[in-house]
């Protein structure tokens, strides 16, 4: 049980914003937990991912050659890195990409860091225990849960996330650096990560969102997805979970892109929408299982989000994080798209702003105007 490894490793059971540990609670009773990994070739690397196991020899699971090996290696790494600071580091991502992920590890822990803020996060988070047994932790409890970690190299890989790269970090926030790719992605549902964002459209505002914002969120997002466009948003209740469930309704994909681990999508209160889109769609997250869904990581969430082709603000207030997603895909050169409001809301506020403020944005009202904007601002 990962309780009990987190536990032996001398860990508390809780988060921490210099490294996301396990909680203390049971992971899930999948009713099938003997689950195994397989190797899945790919373009360029074999990509690890995890299907139920045949009653066969070990030859089956065909995972002892260099290069299988290899990869798991490098996962688990990842895995590991993850568990030290916050995901989407600069100065982490810059390592990983130079020297691999493997030599990366074993360089923050023997404390060759040139930041010293990162240093000081990673020194921190190793005196809770061996990381490398919690990675191993986590990694067999995402064999029980049926997930997969989709890492850069993959084919599943989605390219645009790359596009982070661009973004400067800042300093007036902790997780305001926190501006590049993340090193990986865990991933439930079936369909390929690489496919449902290839033509994607994020869908953000207010989680006390009024009739009218819950309305046209769902009308939106249901006109794209019958024209085969997935819906990316963060799973929060309001006008995030309004699009999801206009997307399901057209037998749409959706992507979740959780600020939390995948075995805890949150909030619980959309635990059956968040069913659905493991059946129908993608739940995908930067964070290792078992990661609680601290305030500071969302600001990192909504950065993934603005990664889309078009970003589409519906209801927000003066000072939202919503803003902050559709302002963050203004930075990368996507669609930024606002829906207006009633003057008289106060859930308009931050959508005429940003209007206002941006000569970039546009306003929408319906799928038809967001396909009309994609299709400029991709020329």
């Amino acid at each position: 049980m990962v309780r009990a490894l987190v536990q032996r490793a001398a860990l508390p059971p809780q988060a921490t914003p210099s490294g996301p540990l396990l909680p203390s609670t049971q992971p899930l009773r999948l009713r099938n937990t003997s689950l195994t990994l397989l190797p899945v070739a790919t373009p360029g690397r074999r990509q690890l991912r995890l299907r139920p196991r045949r009653d066969t020899s070990m030859t089956d699971l065909d995972i002892s050659s260099t290069t299988s090996s290899a990869d798991e290696a490098d996962r688990i790494a990842r895995t590991a890195l993850t568990l030290l600071t916050e995901p989407c580091h600069p100065t982490l991502w810059s390592m990983t990409q130079q020297d691999g992920a493997q030599a990366t590890l074993d360089r923050l822990l023997t404390g060759d860091i040139p930041d010293a803020k990162l240093r000081t996060a990673v020194t921190v988070a190793t005196r809770r225990g061996d990381v490398r047994r919690l990675a191993h932790a986590v990694w067999r409890h995402a064999q029980r849960l049926g997930a997969r970690l989709v890492v850069p190299g993959d084919s599943e890989w989605p390219g645009q996330i790359n596009d982070l790269t661009q973004l400067k970090p800042a300093a007036e926030r902790p997780t305001a650096i926190n501006t590049a790719p993340p090193l990986c992605l865990w991933v439930r549902g079936e369909r390929l990560l690489s496919e449902a964002f290839s033509q994607s459209v994020a869908i953000v505002g207010a989680r006390s969102a009024t009739a009218y914002g819950l309305q046209v969120s769902a009308d939106v997002a249901s006109g794209l997805a019958a024209r085969g466009w997935s819906i990316v948003s963060g799973g929060a209740f309001g006008v995030e979970a309004a699009a999801h469930r206009g997307a399901l309704a057209a037998r749409g994909l959706t992507i979740s892109v959780l600020a939390c681990g995948i075995d805890r999508p949150f909030p619980v209160g959309n635990s059956a929408m968040f069913d659905r889109i493991i059946a129908d769609g993608l739940l995908v997250s930067p964070w290792p299982l078992g990661a609680e869904p601290l305030r500071h990581r969302f600001a990192i969430r909504n950065r993934l989000l603005a990664t889309a082709a078009g970003t589409v603000l519906v209801e927000a207030a003066a000072r939202s994080g919503a803003v902050q997603t559709v302002s963050r895909a203004l930075d990368l050169g996507r669609a930024a798209m606002v829906v207006p409001g009633p003057v008289t809301s106060a859930l308009s506020t931050g959508c005429h702003h940003f209007l206002r403020a941006h000569a970039g944005a546009r306003v929408v009202t319906s799928a038809a105007d967001v396909i009309t904007e994609l299709s400029r601002t991709s020329r």
